[in-house]
């Protein structure tokens, strides 16, 4: 094929358009090497998503601790909570803790 007749190809002529070229350029340029690129928003679109995932159990988790404070309102869930929780006794009380062997 001849240059001459390589240049007649349509498609040839498109992607020789200075427009088109500059199109091109362009398009590489902003997917690949500046800093607001494609690559980069990506990066960003993903932080974003475990930021919201992590909102959401922070979230999640503040509801059980208000829901557990609303149960501590009453004076014998607290005494409950304290005696299971942190192993608190009256004065007059023993406590055992008893653990179990699971190793087998």
């Amino acid at each position: 094929m001849s240059f001459k007749a390589l240049k007649e190809n349509k498609i040839f002529k498109f992607f020789t358009n200075i427009i088109v070229l500059i199109v091109l350029v362009f398009a590489v340029w902003m997917t690949f090497f500046d800093e607001n690129s494609y690559l980069v928003h990506r990066e960003f679109n993903k932080e974003i998503d475990e930021l919201e995932k992590t909102i959401k159990f922070y979230e999640d988790r503040i509801n059980e601790d208000r829901a557990t404070i609303k149960k501590l309102q009453d004076s014998l869930e607290l005494e409950r909570f304290a005696r299971e929780k942190y192993l608190m006794k009256k004065k007059n009380e023993d406590i055992y803790v008893i653990e179990f062997d699971t190793v087998k």
